[in-house]
C-alpha cells in the first residue's frame, strides 16, 4: 500500500534524476569549486562570498565553507572576503573544471567575542532572496554586556528585533509573539529542547566553543520544518587543524575553557570546551542549605578521508542542578550527538549525510512527600541533504530526513515504604515524523532573484497502548449549570498494536522569497512560509519551566499549522557606514492549544481532557539602524507588535475559553526596544551599553471579590487584559587589555560589567493576598535581582 509519504518521494527522486541527467552545460562554460578556511585554525568558513571581478557571477560558502561558481572560459580576477578576514584576489584562467582551496588570514587575533554582524558583501545581501534573518559571528569585537559577565549568544539575540525574553530570569525566548515551544534550536543540526542554564541566567551555547549561529525568524527555508515561529541553527567549531590552542575566562559565578588541535597528522582536529558554575560552593561556605550549579560540556571532532570526503563527530552534554534544602530537588538536562559524512560527487553536487541522536530528561524530588518524578523526550534523527549548483543563475537544494520520538510524560517513584504516594507511570508515547524537500535559489533577471522551495512532512503516532474513547469524541465538555469545562464522558478503551498508526497527519508546506534590487543601496524583499508543528508543549505558565512535558499529535491534538507573510525594505547609507533594515509581517496559527481554566497537567496520562484547540495570530513593524564601521558602532532595534489568541467551544460547547474573544498572549510586547552601542578608545580600552525598555507582560489581576460562608472569593478580569510594570535596564561594561608583546601566544584581557546599572526592580510577578494584621488587600511585586556587577578574566593561548 503505497503511503501519502511515498508519493511525493518518488516524485522528488524522478526530480532528482532528472537533474542529474541536465547536468551537462554548453562546453564554453566550467565550474571553479573548493573550500574557505581560516588560515590561523583551519575553521571553514560560513558565508564566505566568493566573486569573479567584473561580473556579477559570486556565491557564499555554505554551512561547512564549500563554494562552487560556473563561468565562460576566460581570464578572471577571483575576490574571496569575509568580514573580519583579509580579502583575497587571485588571477586564474579558467580553461577547465577546477578546485581551488583557499586559507584567509584574519585582520586581528584579539579575543574572540558574540557580536551581531552581517557576514557577505552588501551587494549579496541586497539581492539574496532572504529576509527575517539574523545572523552572529565569534568575531575580533566588543563584547556585549550580560548579566553576571557570561558571554550569552540567546541574551544577544534579544537585542534584535522581533525577539524577547518572557522577563528577567526566564529561559528561552520568543519571535514574533510566538510561545517557546514553537522555536526549533539546533546545535550542530540536533535538537535542544531547554536552552537555559539555572532558570535562564545562561543559555546552554557556550560562546568558546561556538562558530556561527543563524535565527530564521520568518522565510524560514525549506530543508528546516517540525516549528512554526522560528528556527535557530548553531554550529560549533570543528577544532583548529593548525596547531593546539586553548580560551577560557574565570567569572564570580562560573569558569570555562576550551582546548582544541590537530589530529592523525592535521588530517583532523578536535575541540573539548567545559563550564562549570560553582554558586552552589558559594552557597555552601555561605552556610546555605540551598544549592544551584550547573555544567556542560562541548566535544567536536573530524577527519579528512580524502579531498571528498570528511567525517564530524559532536556531541554536547549538559546538566543543572537545584536543592531548596532538604525538601526539594531537581536536575535537568540536554545530551546530543551527531555523526556527519560530508561528500562532494563531483565540482557541482555537495551532500551531507547525518545521523543524530538527542535527549531532554528532568527529575523532581520531593522530600516531605517522598516521591521521586522523571521524565524525559528522546529523538533518534536520519537526514541526507544535498546542494547543487545547476549554474551560476540557479542552485537546488534537496532532502530527506526522518526523526522518531519516544516521550516519557514521567513516572512517579515513591521513596520510601511509608510515603503516601502511590507508583504510578504515564504512557510512553511514540511518533515518527518524516520529510522531503527541494528548494531552489534563482536569479531571474539581474534585479530580481527568488528562492522557492516545497517540502512535504508526514507524521504518525505510533501505538503500543491504550487509547481512552470518550461520548461523542469529545474529551472536554461543556458543563452548562456550572459555566466551566470540565473532563467528558469515558466509554471505554481501544487498544493499538506497536505496529499501529493511532493516527496519521501529512502536509504540503510552500515557501517562497523574493529579493528585488532598486538599485546600487536599496533593495526591497517579500517571503510566505507554510510550516507545520507536530509536536507541543505542554505549560500553562507564562514562563517555561523544566517540568514542561512534551507531546505529540494524536487522535485529540492537532497539528499546529501556521501561514506567516512578510515585506522589508534594505538600505545602505553613506558609503555603508550605515544601514537600515525595515520589516512588517504577519503570522496566523491554525491549532494552538489553549488550556481550560483549572487544567492539571501534572501527572496528567490523558491531556486532552485539559486542553481545548484554538488560534493565533502575530503582526507587527521591525525596524533595525546599524552604524557599522568606526571607532563607534552599534544598532537601534524597534519592534512594534501584537500578538493574540484565540479559542472557540467548538464542538465542546459554550463560548470557549475567555468567551471565545480574542486575548493577548503571555509573549505579547506592544513596544520593544533595544539599544546596543560598542566604543574602542583604543588598543586596551573598549567600552560598550545595552539599553532596554519593553511593554510589560500581559498578566490577569482580580478586579473584585465577594463572600461565600465567610471566605472571600476573589473574581479576575478576562484573561491577560492586564499588563505587569514596563520592563527597562541599562547594562555597562569596560574591556581592558594589558600591555603585551605581539609576539606572545598568551593573550588576556578584563571584563567589568554592571548589569541593571540603575538598579531597576523590574517585576517578575505581582501576587495578590489579604494581610492578616489588617485584613487589607494587599498586591506584592516580586523581582528576580537589581544591580549587578560582574568582574571576568578571558584568555587565550
Amino acid at each position: 500500500m503505497q503511503t501519502n509519504f511515498q508519493k511525493p518521494l518518488v516524485f522528488g527522486l524522478w526530480l532528482i534524476t532528472f537533474l542529474f541527467s541536465s547536468a551537462a552545460l554548453a562546453q564554453s562554460n566550467y565550474t571553479l569549486n573548493g573550500t574557505i578556511t581560516d588560515k590561523n585554525n583551519g575553521e571553514t568558513l560560513f558565508g564566505a562570498s566568493v566573486f569573479l571581478k567584473g561580473t556579477t557571477i559570486g556565491v557564499v560558502t555554505n554551512e561547512y565553507g564549500f563554494y562552487s561558481i560556473t563561468a565562460p572560459e576566460g581570464d578572471y580576477t577571483l575576490n574571496i572576503s569575509y568580514v573580519g578576514f583579509s580579502e583575497i584576489n587571485q588571477d586564474i584562467t579558467l580553461d577547465s573544471n577546477q578546485k581551488l582551496d583557499f586559507e584567509i588570514t584574519e585582520f586581528s587575533t584579539e579575543l574572540e567575542e558574540v557580536v551581531v554582524t552581517a557576514d557577505e558583501p552588501e551587494r549579496a545581501i541586497l539581492r539574496k532572496p532572504e529576509m527575517s534573518v539574523a545572523k552572529m559571528n565569534i568575531a575580533t569585537v566588543k563584547q556585549m554586556p550580560v548579566v553576571l559577565g557570561e558571554v550569552d549568544i540567546l541574551k544577544s539575540l534579544q537585542m534584535l528585533p522581533g525577539v524577547t525574553n518572557n522577563g528577567e530570569g526566564t529561559g528561552g525566548f520568543h519571535v514574533r509573539g510566538g510561545a517557546g515551544d514553537q522555536n526549533l534550536v539546533l546545535l550542530d543540526e540536533a535538537i535542544i529542547y531547554n536552552t537555559s542554564h539555572m532558570f535562564g541566567f545562561f543559555s546552554v551555547f557556550n560562546a568558546d566553543a561556538i562558530k556561527d549561529v543563524k535565527l530564521y525568524k520568518g522565510g524560514i527555508p525549506a530543508r528546516f520544518g517540525g516549528r512554526v515561529s522560528s528556527v535557530l541553527d548553531v554550529r560549533q567549531k570543528d577544532g583548529n587543524s593548525k596547531r593546539f590552542a586553548a580560551t577560557g575566562g574565570i567569572g564570580i559565578i562560573s569558569s570555562r575553557v576550551a582546548v582544541e588541535g590537530p589530529i592523525f597528522k592535521e588530517k583532523g582536529s578536535f575541540l573539548v570546551a567545559g563550564r562549570r558554575s560553582y554558586a552552589d560552593v558559594l552557597l555552601k561556605a555561605a552556610g546555605e542549605d540551598n544549592s544551584v550549579s550547573f555544567y556542560d560540556l562541548n566535544l567536536k571532532a573530524n577527519y579528512n578521508l580524502n579531498q571528498n570526503n570528511k567525517l564530524f563527530l559532536s556531541g554536547y552534554f549538559g546538566r543543572d542542578a537545584f536543592e531548596l534544602g532538604e525538601s526539594f530537588s531537581s536536575s535537568y538536562g540536554n545530551s546530543t550527538g551527531n555523526l556527519r559524512w560530508n561528500h562532494i560527487f563531483n565540482e557541482r553536487l555537495f551532500s551531507n549525510l547525518s545521523a543524530v541522536v538527542s535527549k531532554y530528561d528532568y527529575d523532581l524530588g520531593i522530600t516531605a512527600a517522598e516521591f521521586d518524578w522523571v521524565s524525559s523526550i528522546s529523538n533518534y534523527n536520519l537526514k541526507y541533504d544535498l546542494k547543487y549548483y545547476l549554474s551560476n543563475n540557479f542552485k537546488l537544494d534537496f532532502g530527506a530526513s526522518s526523526i522518531y520520538y519516544d516521550f516519557d510524560p514521567g513516572q512517579i517513584i515513591p521513596t520510601s515504604e511509608t510515603s503516601a504516594v502511590n507508583p504510578m507511570t504515564l504512557d510512553r508515547k511514540k511518533a515518527l515524523e518524516s520529510g522531503l524537500y527541494i528548494n531552489a535559489e534563482h536569479t531571474l533577471t539581474d534585479k530580481l532573484t527568488a528562492q522557492y522551495g516545497l517540502r512535504y512532512s508526514a507524521f504518525s503516532r505510533l501505538g503500543g497502548q491504550a487509547m481512552v474513547d470518550y461520548a461523542n469524541d469529545q474529551p472536554v465538555v461543556y458543563n452548562q449549570a456550572l459555566g466551566i469545562y470540565e473532563r467528558g464522558t469515558e466509554v471505554g478503551e481501544t487498544d493499538y498494536e506497536k505496529g499501529d498508526a493511532i493516527k496519521r497527519f501529512g502536509n504540503f508546506e510552500p515557501r517562497l522569497s523574493l529579493a528585488y534590487q532598486l538599485n546600487e543601496v536599496s533593495s526591497f524583499k517579500a517571503g510566505f512560509s507554510r510550516v507545520a508543528q507536530y509536536i507541543h508543549l505542554l505549560s500553562n505558565t507564562a514562563s517555561a519551566t523544566p517540568l514542561d512535558v512534551w507531546t505529540p499529535s494524536g487522535k485529540y491534538v492537532a497539528p499546529q499549522l501556521s501561514n506567516q507573510y512578510a515585506i522589508g525594505y534594505f538600505r545602505n547609507f553613506k558609503d555603508k557606514v550605515y544601514s537600515m533594515e525595515v520589516e512588517a509581517y504577519y503570522k496566523n496559527t491554525d491549532n494552538r492549544i489553549d488550556y481550560i481554566d483549572g487544567s492539571d497537567l501534572i501527572g496528567q496520562n490523558t491531556i486532552e481532557t485539559e486542553i481545548l484547540n484554538g488560534e493565533s495570530r502575530a503582526y507587527g513593524l521591525e525596524l533595525l539602524l546599524r552604524k557599522n564601521e568606526g571607532k563607534f558602532t552599534g544598532w537601534i532595534a524597534y519592534t512594534l507588535s501584537k500578538s493574540e489568541q484565540r479559542t472557540p467551544g467548538g464542538n465542546a460547547g459554550g463560548l470557549g475559553i475567555n468567551d471565545g474573544e480574542w486575548y493577548n498572549t503571555p509573549y505579547d510586547r506592544t513596544h520593544d526596544i533595544s539599544i546596543s552601542g560598542a566604543y574602542k578608545l583604543n588598543d586596551k580600552w573598549s567600552f560598550g551599553t545595552n539599553l532596554v525598555f519593553q511593554t510589560g507582560r500581559p498578566v490577569t489581576y482580580p478586579n473584585e471579590q465577594y463572600e461565600y460562608e465567610g471566605i472571600s472569593v476573589a473574581s479576575y478580569a478576562a484573561r491577560n487584559s492586564d499588563r505587569l510594570p514596563a520592563y527597562h535596564r541599562l547594562d555597562l561594561s569596560v574591556n581592558y587589555k594589558p600591555n603585551r608583546k605581539p609576539e606572545r601566544r598568551f593573550k588576556g584581557e578584563w571584563v567589568l560589567g554592571i548589569y541593571n546599572a540603575y538598579n531597576r526592580k523590574n517585576a517578575a510577578s505581582i501576587s495578590f493576598g489579604q494581610n492578616f494584621e489588617t485584613g487589607a488587600n494587599e498586591a506584592t511585586r516580586t523581582a528576580i535581582f537589581g544591580i549587578v556587577p560582574s568582574v571576568t578574566y578571558n584568555f587565550k593561548f
